[in-house]
């Protein structure tokens, strides 16, 4: 597969907006020459008009949500990855490993060298945080937001230690890409050890009595199921089976502590 075929192939509403201005300056002259390769620019799709138009999608779609693709939830990884990244003033090379590794783990060797190839050259460019999120708020469903965040803290974990910049930069970007305080403190939670990460998980308090342990457990086991990601395909469904095998953990672990079944 060409690496014009994978950006081309893989890719929706990605193209348009400040996410597609991105990647226009990361692949350069790839971009222009997708639709030689036989796959249609975005103008192309939509109204028959062969010249792209990075900011088309986003003014002409508000009212309704596309459907995000596979290729559109891995860009918007790689540039919000490349921000957490940079958010302590280095870059750790284990942090860049686990990206590559992550990558070849959900999309195989060929694909994860496509990506990281791109990453490489995102990771040259000053990036609009807000701009971005912003973008990502309006286009992606909440089920695979939430896996972008979950994989961010990943990412700022691979090097052992996950810094205040770093927390500070995913807590920034949690709330730029409208995931509630709640949500952020629960999937923070899957990456620390303290004796609360259980309640934290389930996002519910200490006191909380057996029968709302139970129902905050149907909630989060609903709310992090991978099916909720099926259509970013197979590959994020499994990335998506380890919040809803920390979640189950965390019932455990209460039902374990407080003896109810």
């Amino acid at each position: 597969m060409s690496f014009a075929k994978w950006i081309g192939g893989a890719i929706g509403w990605s193209f348009g907006g400040p996410i597609g201005a991105i990647i226009g300056l990361a692949t350069g002259s790839f971009v222009d020459n997708i639709a030689g390769n036989g796959t249609p620019l975005l103008g192309e799709r939509q109204t028959g008009r062969r010249q792209y138009d990075p900011y088309q999608r986003t003014r002409t779609r508000t009212q309704e949500r596309p459907r995000t693709q596979s290729g559109d939830f891995e860009v918007s990884l790689l540039i919000l990855a490349s921000i957490v990244i940079k958010a302590d003033g280095k870059q750790d090379q284990r942090e860049l490993d686990f990206v590559r590794q992550q990558f070849s783990n959900m999309y195989g060797k060929e694909r994860a060298n496509h990506a990281f190839k791109l990453f490489k050259q995102i990771n040259k460019q000053d990036i609009s945080t807000r701009q971005v999120c912003k973008q990502i708020k309006q286009m992606m469903d909440h089920p695979s937001r939430l896996q972008l965040l979950h994989f961010l803290f990943g990412i700022a974990k691979a090097d052992g230690h996950v810094t205040e910049d770093e927390v500070r930069q995913i807590y920034t970007i949690a709330g730029y890409i409208g995931i509630s305080n709640k949500d952020y403190e629960s999937i923070k939670a899957m990456f620390y050890n303290s004796t609360n990460n259980a309640y934290k998980i389930l996002e519910i308090d200490k006191s909380a009595s057996d029968d709302e342990v139970k129902r905050a457990y149907r909630t989060m086991a609903k709310k992090y199921h991978p099916d909720r990601v099926g259509h970013l395909g197979k590959e994020h469904q499994e990335g998506a089976e380890e919040k809803f095998r920390q979640v189950q953990q965390a019932y455990e672990h209460i039902q374990k502590e407080r003896g109810f079944k």
